[in-house]
């Protein structure tokens, strides 16, 4: 009797109310709340000052692995750039990738790398699939990065010279390709630097074409990438300061010197380095590698 009753009670009920669906799309959703900070952004550099201390503090996460892509969002507002153009070495599958925000929710134009053909197809897959690419696609490109190949690259895939943001993480090599990169003139870059190695030391990884420290011993493989003080004195010799820092310390942001100094002052190596992770790093892991085959960089 129980059962009837109900039964009769939800027939009722449906009689009387309105059966209304609301499609959930919270990729859009999500760009309506970038947009919103976008805005309020906007509002900040028309005054021409900063909202925070710190850029990290403008950090949030939606395809980063950290909360890179809301510091970049931010930067990149901040010098009144909308819908522009973005470069990635290496982009990975594209859905862990430091381009993808700016391409799916904000109408960039990308230009992707990565040495991988399962992850370049992996990629074109993914923005693919996504309605914000149904008209216009990234270009995703399969090649091992080299200073030789680097540049050639870059102009083949038509990235225009003064592209708005480049991001280079190819855990190895990275102080090498940067230095030998003339095709283009990023307004800002982000770099993975390896922070385990102490601030005061400018060093990094002789120069190997074929290198790649994922295929070493899993006790060598902190013997990768660049100090952070060394990119520093290359960055500076190119015409670019450090201005920030994710919280963690090792993805780092650089700015071109003719851009947003009033905004985004010059900041020290021992800034970016004053965070738990990074101390955790150079006490605990980097006596593990220091005496190996290490570059001193000069300035």
């Amino acid at each position: 009797m129980k059962a009837l009753f109900r039964k009769a009670a939800r027939k009722v009920a449906q009689s009387i109310t309105p059966q209304i669906r609301i499609p959930w799309d919270a990729e859009s959703l999500n760009q309506q709340i970038q947009l919103s900070l976008r805005n309020q952004w906007s509002q900040w550099r028309l005054q021409g000052e900063s909202p925070y201390a710190k850029i990290g503090e403008a950090g949030f996460r939606c395809y980063s692995q950290f909360e890179e892509d809301g510091i970049t969002l931010y930067l990149l507002t901040m010098l009144g750039v909308h819908a522009g153009t973005v470069a990635e070495m290496c982009c990975g599958d594209g859905q862990e990738c430091m381009a993808t925000n700016l391409i799916l929710n904000h109408g960039y134009q990308g230009f992707l790398f990565d040495g991988s053909g399962e992850n370049v197809d992996a990629a074109n897959h993914f923005f693919s699939s996504k309605k914000d690419c149904l008209l216009v696609k990234p270009k995703v490109q399969q090649s091992w990065i080299t200073i030789d190949n680097v540049n050639r690259l870059l102009a083949d895939s038509g990235c225009p010279k003064e592209v708005d943001y480049f991001s280079l993480d190819i855990d190895g090599n990275d102080y090498w390709v940067w230095e030998a990169i003339d095709a283009i003139r990023p307004k800002i870059c982000c770099f993975e630097t390896h922070d385990i190695i102490p601030g005061g030391r400018s060093i990094t990884i002789p120069y190997d074409p074929d290198f790649n420290c994922w295929s070493q011993p899993p006790q060598l493989q902190d013997f990768r990438s660049v100090s952070l003080s060394a990119m520093v004195k290359l960055s500076r010799r190119k015409g670019y300061r450090l201005i920030g820092s994710h919280r963690h310390g090792f993805n780092v942001y650089f700015m071109r010197d003719d851009l947003g100094f009033n905004l985004f002052p010059e900041i020290s190596v021992e800034e970016v380095h004053n965070n738990p992770w990074t101390k955790s790093g150079q006490a605990e892991r980097w006596n593990a590698v220091k005496h190996l085959g290490w570059v001193e960089v000069e300035s």
